[in-house]
This record gives structure tokens, C-alpha cells and sequence, in this order.
């Protein structure tokens, strides 16, 4: 396909995901399914045309002066791809395959149109509901903490210490440009540019043999920062597919005890196959008898008895939206408040399960105060026999005081952001139970 013929197809996934208020992903799936000619490299450069024109939606709308796709696809062009008129002329040209010639309005406005005196949520390209909630968060950066939010993510990995080294693994990517990333000493970043095809990380033999994980830089300084020492016992409350419990075990030496669980036992199913292929042998998985747990807690044998309690809490993940650029315009206001009462009830549970002395560290890929401070004060004032303290940066090596000033600390804790640490947006603080 030419590169006109791509956009064409850009702006027609992107009109039947603004009509059927669908995942980007499905959307993409159905169109390469309908147009089996196109090739991989085709695909992946309409997926990153569409997944570009999601993360600046509003600016892009706005440069234009009007909603529709063509002119977002259009508008995204100026503003994400640095196309000027004429570029973006070439490619709307009205030829076969192509998208039809640009209109006098919309030459002039490529040509001329800028952001200035945009409002927040268009320069930061953010639904304007959430407005009043970022601004709690990031006050008038609020703007530039959402553009940063809208750009796009690198691919970083987690080097298993069980199994190797990050200089070794580095090595064997080489052929990814696979560097260090800037704070944690597990990871390893690669770049992807607009148009590139995912790469195939996981039919490496670095993957097959459990020396790497996909996890993103945040999720490890997270777990890193949780302070699990060998020979403890920890909870991975909301464990999911593992991602941090492989990371606790290799902290823990695979000395100490992990229990993984998940109120939904489907959550946890890919977990066996990441646990065998990591050389992991301390985290015991605790799944529900059913697809959702409504009987016994499967944890009721170790309550009060855990060094730590880790909670990667459910939440609006409005911390990830670099890497899922259309779920921040299908979000609605009834979501922050489910995912508050989810939140209230799981560190009520984690206080259970914590023995005196023993530590809560508390997670959520949020930048929302909502479901960060906002939560932790609520269970502080319902439970006085848990105090914040500041977490051991010891972990990160030589970079801890770097990270600690470039982390923005809250009233509990500590948030992460792409404008300030480079990661998605990530919450954690540390409640320790007196002893």
C-alpha cells in the first residue's frame, strides 16, 4: 500500500471507531481481517496512524476546526507527525487510493492554525470532564502533564535476575537498540517509531528462556521500592498475570514465601507458563475456586501474618494512556467511582492479612488523587493502627536521589509521570501496622 492509501485506511478505522465506540484494537483487527492483501508492515502503519490520531484527538480537532476523522487524521499530522501543508498535501491528493484533496479551509488552517489559547484539556488532549480532577493533580501543569501522557511509549523490558544479567540481555538485543532505562537497574528500553512494527520480543531466545519480561519501567520502580526482603512472606493482592510477583520473587532471592491472587481466577491463568519459563519456585497462586471469588478468601489461613502486603490496585489506568491512547475517551465518570469503592475494599483487605510491623504497599496506574492520596487518608482515618513512611530508595542504585527529586511526592507518597520521570504514571506509598 502506498502511504496515501494507508492514511485513507487510517481515516476509515478511524470513523468506524468513533461510530461504534469500540476498542482501536478491535476496530484494526476487523479491518486487517476485511483487507488481507495488506501486509504486516501495512498494518502496523495504519495501527500507529490510528493509535496517533487517538492521543491527540481534541488538539488535533481543534487546530482543524472540526471533529470528524479526516480532519483529526489530518490535523494529527501537523501536530504528532510534523507534516507541513504541502506534505500532507502529497498524500491527500485525490488520487486513486488516496484521500480526497485538502479543501481551501483546511490548507489555511494547516498552513496557519496553532494551539495558542487552546484550553487545558485540548492542549493536553484529555476528555474535558476529567479537567477539574487532573487540575487536583497537576494544577496549571495540568496542560503538559496530558500532552505527555498523549506521546507515544517505548517498549521497556524487565531483566530476571534469576536467570542473567542486563549487560548480558543487552547484548543479545543489540539488534532492538536495546539501552538502559534511566532509573531502574532491571530494565532495558527500545524505541519504536511511528510506523514500526511491534517487535517480536517474545519469539526471542532472551524471552523463551526467562531472562526478560515486558514490564514498564513504573511497574518495576513500584515493586523495587515495595522493599521485599528474602525469607518474607508477601501478598500480591491483585496479582493479574504476575508481571510483579515474578519481579518480587527475584528480589526475594526465591527465598521467602509469595502468594499471588486475584478476586478473578481468569486474571491469574497466564501466570503458570510466566513462573516455569522465569525459574520461579517461591510464589504459591492462590486463585478462587470460581471465575469470581464470593466464598471463602483463599487467604484466610495467612491473615495477619504478612511482612508485606503488595496491592497493583484496580484502577481508571489514566496513568497508561501512552500505550492506550482510546481507552481515555471511552472512560466515564461512574468508572472513578467504581474503581474508588474497588479501592477502598481491597486495603481493607490488605490490612487483614498484615501482621504488626508488617507493610501495605500500596499501587495504582493512576495520576488521579482520587484513587491515590484521596484513598489512602480514607483508610488511615478507619484504621489508626497503620502510619505512611517514606519508602527505602536504597534499590535503585546509584540513580535513588536523581529519581527521588524528579518524582513528584504527594501528601502519602509519590507519583511517577511521563513529563517527570519518563515512565507511565504510577502512584506508590508505604503504610507500615504498628507494631
Amino acid at each position: 500500500m502506498t502511504p496515501a492509501a494507508r492514511l485513507s485506511a487510517a481515516i476509515d478505522v478511524l470513523a468506524d471507531i468513533e461510530a461504534h465506540r469500540r476498542p482501536a484494537g478491535d476496530a484494526l483487527k476487523e479491518w486487517g481481517l476485511s483487507h488481507r492483501f495488506a501486509g504486516s508492515g501495512d498494518r502496523a502503519a495504519i495501527a500507529g496512524l490510528v493509535y496517533d490520531a487517538l492521543r491527540r484527538r481534541n488538539s488535533a480537532a481543534f487546530l482543524m476546526g472540526e471533529s470528524t476523522p479526516r480532519a483529526i487524521m489530518l490535523g494529527m499530522c501537523r501536530l504528532e507527525r510534523g507534516m507541513d501543508r504541502d506534505a500532507i498535501a502529497a498524500l491527500a491528493s485525490g488520487e486513486r487510493f488516496a484521500p480526497a484533496p485538502l479543501s481551501e479551509s483546511e490548507g489555511e488552517r494547516l498552513a496557519t492554525a496553532t494551539l495558542e489559547h487552546a484550553p487545558a484539556h485540548v492542549a493536553g488532549d484529555y476528555p474535558e470532564w476529567l479537567d477539574p480532577h487532573l487540575a487536583r493533580a497537576f494544577g496549571d501543569a495540568r496542560a503538559e502533564e496530558g500532552a505527555a501522557l498523549a506521546r507515544r511509549a517505548a517498549l521497556d523490558l524487565r531483566v530476571n535476575t534469576l536467570r542473567t544479567t542486563r549487560d548480558r540481555v543487552a547484548g543479545e538485543l543489540s539488534h532492538f537498540k536495546a539501552r538502559r532505562t534511566p532509573w531502574s537497574p532491571l530494565g532495558l528500553r527500545i524505541e519504536l517509531s511511528a510506523d514500526a512494527k511491534a517487535p517480536a520480543i517474545h519469539a526471542e531466545p532472551s524471552f523463551i528462556k526467562g531472562e526478560i519480561e515486558v514490564q514498564d519501567e513504573g511497574s518495576q520502580l513500584v515493586t523495587l521500592l515495595s522493599g521485599a526482603k528474602p525469607g518474607e512472606q508477601v501478598v500480591d493482592l491483585c496479582a493479574g498475570a504476575g508481571g510483579k510477583s515474578l519481579a518480587l520473587a527475584a528480589m526475594m532471592e526465591q527465598r521467602g514465601q509469595i502468594y499471588a491472587t486475584d478476586l478473578d481466577r481468569r486474571r491469574v491463568a497466564p501466570i503458570y507458563p510466566r513462573l516455569e519459563r522465569a525459574g520461579v519456585r517461591n510464589v504459591q497462586v492462590r486463585a478462587p475456586a470460581q471465575r469470581h471469588a464470593d466464598g471463602p478468601d483463599v487467604l484466610e489461613d495467612i491473615a495477619g501474618s504478612a511482612d508485606l502486603v503488595l496491592i497493583d490496585a484496580p484502577c481508571t489506568g489514566t496513568g497508561t494512556w501512552r500505550r492506550n491512547p482510546d481507552a481515555k475517551w471511552r472512560m466515564r465518570p461512574g468508572a472513578l467511582e467504581q474503581r474508588n469503592r474497588d479501592q477502598d475494599e481491597v486495603l481493607a483487605r490488605a490490612a487483614r492479612l498484615a501482621r504488626p510491623g508488617g507493610r501495605i504497599a500500596y499501587i495504582t496506574c493512576s495520576v488521579l488523587t482520587e484513587e491515590n492520596d484521596d484513598r489512602v487518608s480514607a483508610f488511615l482515618s478507619g484504621n489508626p493502627g497503620f502510619a505512611p513512611e517514606p519508602p527505602d530508595f536504597s534499590p535503585l542504585g546509584e540513580q535513588a536521589d536523581a529519581f527521588r527529586a524528579a518524582a513528584s511526592a504527594t501528601r502519602f507518597g509519590l507519583l511517577m509521570t511521563p513529563r517527570r520521570t519518563a515512565t507511565d504514571g504510577f502512584y506508590f506509598t508505604l503504610l507500615r501496622r504498628r507494631g
